[in-house]
């Protein structure tokens, strides 16, 4: 690698890839999951979108064998790019997303501790918000009552609809050399770290540093294991009832709920995980914190505790 001359300016979180060995079993999943099919170029590769104004959040891909396919951050400049594609780790060049609702132009790198892709993607172009009916009631609190007399609360039972990706986590060999790295090239802050009962470092929270704009408490997690693997990726959507719908329909289904409903303490989401059919780990998550660059590095130690504040136990295969 070579020295850079500034970091990577990273603007948002967009994208997710997914490599499944049953596209059936997985689209059938990904829509009862709450993803919008947007462009299909093949019965092997399939775009999906949520709600919100990314043109899609993630690509279905059939392989061999399920393998997660690494997450696409969109990059202020083209000279991003060329800086990527100059000093990050097996970069590749400058190259065209010619089959990809938007468009755009990226650069592959992998991460050098655990050697999974990413992806950094400029020019692409925005999408219209998807107009489909979601709820904006007021909610009545016992001596604060916001809903008039005589209107009612109905919903629709259906699969709960994704609005952008979140975050995404994985499971690192080394906390050290991947943090390093990270902070290096990229303009990543520290939202929250957890140390060990002796002190040491093994799990960040990544929110961008993006000055005053408020962002999200968290677009990238990891913690260190004894083997690389990619822990989760998040999807936001609506609200607490559509999040719970969507709970009911994926477990009507017949899905392997992982874990939830319940609510995270770092970052503050109502969380609910569950099992793809490759057993990969999908969320959604709603009321999650905004934060801007002024908010200090909050450090604790590991626990049950730092997990969640409600909800189910934290399932022994969650931490493994």
């Amino acid at each position: 690698m070579a020295d850079a001359p500034r970091k990577i300016m990273l603007k948002r979180i967009a994208h997710v890839y997914y490599k499944y060995s049953d596209m059936d079993k997985a689209t059938t999943f990904l829509n009862d999951f709450g993803f919008t099919e947007e462009k299909r170029v093949s019965d092997d590769k399939i775009y999906y979108r949520g709600y919100g104004k990314e043109p899609w959040v993630l690509c279905a891909i059939k392989a061999d064998k399920a393998e997660f396919g690494g997450v696409g951050f969109i990059v202020e400049s083209e000279e991003d790019l060329r800086i990527a594609a100059e000093t990050l780790p097996k970069a590749t060049k400058i190259y065209e997303l010619e089959d990809a609702p938007g468009g755009g132009k990226c650069v592959t790198f992998y991460d050098p501790t655990d050697g999974y892709p990413m992806h950094l993607v400029y020019g692409q172009e925005p999408a219209e918000m998807l107009d489909i009916p979601l709820p904006h009631e007021p909610v009545n609190y016992p001596t604060e009552k916001n809903r008039p007399a005589n209107k009612f609360q109905r919903f629709e039972k259906r699969p709960a609809p994704v609005h952008k990706l979140g975050h995404f986590g994985v499971r690192t060999v080394s906390f050290a050399k991947a943090y390093k790295f990270y902070c290096d090239h990229f303009n990543l802050l520290a939202s929250d770290i957890i140390h060990d009962a002796e002190g040491i470092d093994r799990t960040v929270f990544y929110r961008l540093d993006r000055g005053d704009e408020e962002v999200d408490h968290h677009v990238f997690f990891f913690a260190e294991g004894r083997s690389y693997k990619v822990h989760h990726s998040s999807f936001e959507t609506h609200d607490f009832d559509t999040q719970v719908l969507g709970h009911d329909w994926l477990r009507e289904k017949g899905y392997k709920n992982c874990w939830g409903v319940g609510r995270h303490v770092l970052g503050s989401q109502i969380f609910d995980y569950w099992y793809d059919p490759e057993g990969f780990i999908m969320e959604h998550y709603v009321d999650g914190d905004l934060i801007t660059s002024s908010q200090p590095t909050h450090r604790s130690k590991a626990g049950p505790g730092s997990l969640h504040v409600w909800g189910p136990e934290v399932p022994s295969d969650f931490l493994d």
